[in-house]
């Protein structure tokens, strides 16, 4: 099944991989940034409705010199007291939150719609592609409306999260490591979608659905190789 995924985000296609039982409990739809299109981006907003999202590897971040959100924050801390006590220390299934800042190419008008979004996504993937992190600034502006994650270094060998998940599979792929996901929410419950209504799904859509814990397999096997 590993393959078929494998396949399928190297064509830029969306995949959908659930994590844990023990962790989020949540499918996410991903797919390669540089594939990214309005349509992946208008099924992400209608099928799946979580927050959309950009997991980026640590070595892109480092290129961009994009920080994780928590470093801005504590760096902040001393004008603004109030960041110490937002510190998201308590969260239940993890130890560290991933997320960096949000951002808009200078191109876009609001930022948010769907040509935008993939504008910003498709350009932001292009920039790390060519290793051009010094101009980051010079095309992108911030706050905006795509939501920057920063990876673990070591991917899954070091944290399970869908942010490494998503960068494991460009990697495996040969791919630039710009990734996009977006959680599957149940307008029934109010909560995530379950397994059972996800696997139905992918189904009637054509999409393949693999668990985390399979990634995380051929992910360690393939950092064997």
């Amino acid at each position: 099944m590993i393959k078929k995924v494998l396949d399928a985000y190297k064509k830029g296609e969306i995949v959908l991989i659930f994590d844990d039982d023990n962790r989020e409990r949540e499918t996410d739809m991903i797919v390669a940034g540089e594939f990214i299109t309005p349509s992946q981006i208008a099924r992400m907003r209608n099928d799946a409705g979580g927050l959309i999202c950009v997991p980026l590897s640590a070595a892109v971040a480092d290129e961009l010199r994009i920080p994780f959100m928590t470093d801005i924050m504590e760096a902040a801390s001393e004008k603004y007291p109030v960041l110490t006590e937002l510190s998201p220390t308590d969260i239940p299934y993890d130890e560290k939150s991933a997320f960096s800042i949000t951002v808009n190419h200078r191109k876009t008008f609001t930022g948010i719609t769907d040509n935008d979004r993939t504008l910003t996504i498709n350009e932001l993937a292009k920039m790390a592609k060519n290793k051009q992190g010094s101009e980051f600034g010079k095309y992108f502006r911030s706050p905006g409306h795509v939501t920057l994650l920063r990876a673990a270094e070591g991917l899954l060998l070091k944290r399970k999260g869908h942010t490494e998940m998503s960068v494991a599979l460009a990697e495996m792929c040969e791919l630039t490591q710009v990734a996009v996901c977006c959680e599957m929410m149940d307008d029934a419950t109010g909560d995530s979608l379950p397994t059972d209504e996800v696997e139905n799904y992918a189904e009637k859509e054509g999409l393949v659905f693999l668990s985390g814990a399979e990634v995380i397999e051929a992910y360690q096997e393939f950092k064997k190789d």
